[in-house]
């Protein structure tokens, strides 16, 4: 049987009507880039982000276009709106939430007296949440390497260890880390209404775009696809009640990060650095986008703070310490924690048992169990409640 081709999909969206049964919706510009893997294919459409409801049918007559094709296992088609090209539907004024955690201390909610003619501010979009979901959280690092998704991992464990409902989603597309640092293969199943049920280990229920393609697929999406398959993978999924979802995020400052932090309304960040400078000038980065955006610091990790002998145990910094100590102190956010790098950590890890259920009483289980106490105590008083487009076959 033939491989699918782009051009095999691209003359099939050919033949789906665009809005208002005009045109097709290839010719109207509406299909974003195509990407096949494992016989899955993976697209978004551009609509009207006021008729995104409405355009639902559209979506699925994509969706059943592609599929028919053969040598297609599935498809993953999304409705996404290029909000900077469309004006936002005149909406009337609304009261902000008491519970509005993106306002900086001490400024005031109360409308700000304006000159006459002076048009009114445009008002902030309110951020659909999860059902079921306390509250979210972002674990974020200014560049890759920081050990970032081992903390992640571990932080989410450690909630569940002191008695708090958790799930964890990986946002990282281009390198999902978090199935095999669960160590957790094969496909999720989906329900009704094309929900997905995530996949779980150790008791936490987990969901990564590494559940969905190859783990040697090579991920090519741009900007508007990683934002839809992210916002899919939050919002599509069976989470059920949490108190609180761990999101891991790809290190850095791109598309994903800016989707998470500007369309989900996030309780906090933990931001994951090492002690060196180099590792804590991306880290500021980070900080900065958050800040930027209003979303909370939850405060910051110094992971691979000093480095434990498994022999001996003596205790070397081999990367400096104490740097994102005096960085969060410098900047006024928490310091969670000092995290050492030791073998233990690093080879639980890379088996996919993390430390924290496969040594529970260990050291280095207590470290993280402690640095989620104390993120917990920063969430409290903050977290939101509140909904809703990925299709996997």
């Amino acid at each position: 049987m033939a491989d699918v081709t782009k051009d095999m999909v691209i003359q099939a969206l050919r033949r789906v009507r665009g809005p208002d049964l005009e045109g097709d919706i290839v010719s109207l510009n509406m299909v974003s880039d195509v990407f096949i893997a494992d016989g899955k294919v993976y697209f978004s459409i551009t609509v009207p982000a006021e008729r995104a409801r409405e355009l639902e049918p559209l979506r699925m007559a994509a969706e059943r276009s592609v599929t028919a094709i053969a040598g297609v296992k599935g498809a993953l088609v999304t409705l996404t709106a290029d909000r900077k090209a469309q004006a936002a539907p005149a909406r009337p004024p609304q009261q902000a939430p008491a519970h509005d955690h993106g306002a900086h201390a001490g400024h005031s909610h109360a409308p700000q007296a304006r000159a006459p003619g002076q048009p009114a501010p445009p008002a902030r979009p309110q951020k659909a949440g999860v059902p079921g979901v306390g509250a979210i959280i972002a674990v974020a690092s200014g560049k890759g390497g920081v050990g970032k998704s081992t903390t992640a991992v571990n932080l989410a464990l450690a909630m569940m260890a002191n008695g708090l409902k958790v799930g964890l989603l990986d946002a990282d597309i281009y390198g999902p880390s978090v199935p095999r640092l669960l160590k957790i293969s094969g496909r999720p199943q989906q329900i009704e209404n094309r929900i997905i049920v995530p996949m779980e280990n150790y008791g936490l229920k987990a969901m990564s775009m590494g559940f969905l393609v190859e783990e040697e697929a090579a991920m090519i999406w741009r900007g508007p696809m990683v934002q839809s398959a992210i916002l899919q993978m939050l919002r599509e999924v069976a989470w059920g009640d949490l108190d609180v979802l761990v999101v891991d995020m790809p290190p850095g400052t791109g598309d994903a990060q800016l989707t998470m932090a500007q369309q989900v309304p996030l309780a906090g960040a933990v931001i994951v650095s090492t002690p060196q400078d180099l590792a804590l000038i991306d880290a500021r980065k980070g900080i900065a986008m958050f800040r930027k955006v209003e979303v909370p610091l939850l405060g910051i990790v110094e992971n691979m703070s000093y480095f434990l002998a498994p022999d001996t145990g003596t205790r070397y910094d081999i990367f400096g310490h104490g740097g994102a100590k005096a960085e969060a102190e410098r900047i006024g956010v928490p310091f969670l924690g000092e995290v050492p790098l030791t073998m233990d950590i690093r080879e639980r890890s890379d088996a996919g048992t993390p430390v924290v259920v496969s040594d529970p009483d260990g050291a280095s289980a207590a470290i993280y169990r402690d640095i989620a106490g104390r993120v917990w105590q920063q969430l409290t008083g903050r977290t939101q409640r509140s909904a809703p487009a990925i299709i996997f076959e």
